[in-house]
């Protein structure tokens, strides 16, 4: 085993022994669901940058991978949407992680008349070679773990996550990115890349990464302020921000021109006529705001037209948009 994924599997095993509140700092409000009720060592164990529990991805009772299981809290939310035996499966290397989540989903019981442990599997197995058939999964997500990874783990989790999803199937990941030229010194930094700092890549080869491996549909979701590693306590000379990123990647098939990767731009027609339909699949109302993805936001603007209005990437998309 690799000496940084050594390091993590040390650092998380103490933290499933004695949970650590301040290890992570979660950019997301955990959501608030009618007769979902959290158990307070769940809370605290909540080992992520965001969330990768969405509503809208969660339908028709979907089967569910999530890997590393932090305390739980993920797993059972997700099982609120997958009430089923086995309806759910998490994953972890860190026995004293999987134990953890055993005993916090005995209290989740007991606060939770609709949830029983069985709806969650939890396995033993590694992110870098899943126990998962092949295709079998609608849903796979996980939180603030594959920034862990150096490039070459991080390429076989993603295309281990492809290879168990079934054809349109979702990946969600939180993780934190960074657009600064990350140190050398700080990114061999075993600690810091296990503490999910160092290993933040910047958000443009963290998503070349997911297309390159297949998926045909990008969403950026989220982008928020997540830390900063600064000189008085980091060995760098000037302030290295990082940011969390909420991306759903979908098992869609790859265009022939390229994927579509949504950062939150919208294109919005003001011409004379009613619509504008640029005979590509693309028909714009005139005054309603419509998503589009980068590559035809590229397009509409490589038109020049002053009829058409691209905005910039916001990095929130949340449906609705042009493919």
């Amino acid at each position: 085993m690799s000496a940084y994924l050594e390091t993590t599997k040390d650092i998380y095993r103490k933290a499933a022994e004695n949970p650590d509140v301040g290890l992570c700092c979660t950019t997301t409000p955990v959501w608030q669901l009618p007769e979902l009720n959290i158990p307070k060592r769940m809370l605290e164990m909540n080992y992520g940058c965001g969330s990768t529990v969405h509503p809208r991805d969660l339908v028709n009772n979907p089967s569910i991978l999530y890997v590393g299981v932090g305390g739980g809290m993920e797993l059972l939310q997700f099982a609120y949407f997958s009430r089923r035996s086995g309806g759910v499966i998490g994953l972890d290397v860190v026995d004293e992680m999987l134990e953890a989540s055993r005993q916090n989903f005995k209290e989740a019981e007991r606060l939770n008349p609709w949830f029983e442990s069985s709806f969650v599997d939890l396995r033993k197995g590694d992110a870098l070679d899943l126990p998962v058939e092949d295709a079998s999964i609608d849903v796979a997500a996980q939180n603030c773990l594959f920034n862990i990874f150096i490039k070459e783990d991080l390429q076989k989790a993603l295309a281990e996550m492809y290879r168990v999803l079934r054809p349109h199937g979702r990946l969600l990941l939180s993780d934190p990115v960074c657009n600064q030229t990350m140190p050398e010194n700080l990114r061999n930094d075993e600690r810091l890349r296990a503490l999910c700092l160092s290993g933040a890549l910047p958000l443009k080869e963290y998503v070349k990464m997911i297309t390159d491996i297949g998926f045909g549909t990008v969403e950026i979701r989220a982008k928020r302020p997540y830390r900063i590693l600064d000189p008085r306590h980091y060995d760098t000379k000037e302030n290295i921000y990082i940011e969390s990123v909420e991306v759903c990647a979908i098992k869609d098939p790859m265009p022939e021109d390229g994927p579509c990767v949504f950062t939150g731009k919208t294109a919005i027609f003001y011409g004379n006529e009613e619509y504008f339909d640029d005979h590509k699949g693309h028909v714009l109302m005139k005054n309603q705001p419509l998503s589009v993805c980068d590559k035809t936001a590229g397009a509409l603007a490589s038109l020049g037209r002053n009829d058409i209005f691209i905005s910039d990437s916001t990095f929130f998309y949340d449906g609705g948009g042009c493919c």
